[in-house]
């Protein structure tokens, strides 16, 4: 076993290596779901609602760390991250200066670091990527707007997905399948979000005149 490997293992760094863990385990969910036409960050989103007031101490907590209002699957990571980078980091000091904490004084202390951490990487993070749509609008705004099936055919099996724009011109992709009366629409088509679901949308193929309009090339 290398040195790095037991350094990892060790017991007063466990709790930072397992979060270093979930992080890589999460990221694979998020991608193998959405491979499939589902999403981790949507269903997470879906159940919770951090945006807005509650009775509930633990939800308000992470809205006030959550300040730029990211989507809860990026928080998550972004927490994740924070507590084990900054873990590694006070017990290699310690290491230095006269050995390593106990791992549940370094757990506290990396908990004390990360939270300002988490809250300055939100609010930057908010300010450069689109919110998902639990955050942006709510799902119900979405229905009615156009948007071009991205990961298909849409079919009325496993749900495919779909890039439409909201009333603020931010971008989205969501889960969706067709109508039941629908044929088949593959990927590339222009639809409508007619019904939802859950975080799943139901859509039919646009009409051509509630088609996007494209710029002509002809000149004038």
């Amino acid at each position: 076993m290398s040195a790095l490997l037991e350094h990892v293992m060790s017991p007063e760094v466990r709790p930072f290596a397992i979060a270093a863990a979930m992080i890589v385990i999460v990221g694979s969910i998020e991608a193998v779901s959405m491979l499939v036409g589902a999403s981790l960050s949507e269903m997470l989103g879906a159940h919770f609602d951090f945006g807005h007031p509650s009775d509930n101490g633990v939800i308000n907590a992470i809205s006030w760390i959550n300040v730029g209002g990211v989507p809860l699957l990026i928080f998550l990571l972004l927490l994740l991250g924070a507590f084990s980078i900054t873990g590694f980091l006070i017990q290699d000091v310690a290491q230095m200066v006269a050995g390593p904490l106990p791992a549940t004084v370094a757990s506290v202390g990396a908990v004390v670091v990360s939270v300002p951490l988490v809250r300055a990487a939100s609010r930057a993070i908010a300010r450069v990527i689109p919110k998902d749509e639990s955050y942006a609008v709510g799902l119900g705004d979405l229905v009615g707007r156009i948007g071009e099936v991205v990961i298909g055919p849409l079919d009325q099996g496993p749900p495919g997905r779909v890039s439409v724009a909201d009333v603020h011109g931010n971008r989205h992709f969501v889960s969706a399948v067709a109508a039941p009366s629908s044929a088949p629409l593959p990927q590339g088509t222009a639809v409508l979000l007619v019904d939802r679901a859950g975080t799943r949308f139901v859509a039919v193929k646009a009409d051509d005149e509630l088609k996007p309009s494209k710029p002509s090339l002809s000149s004038s």
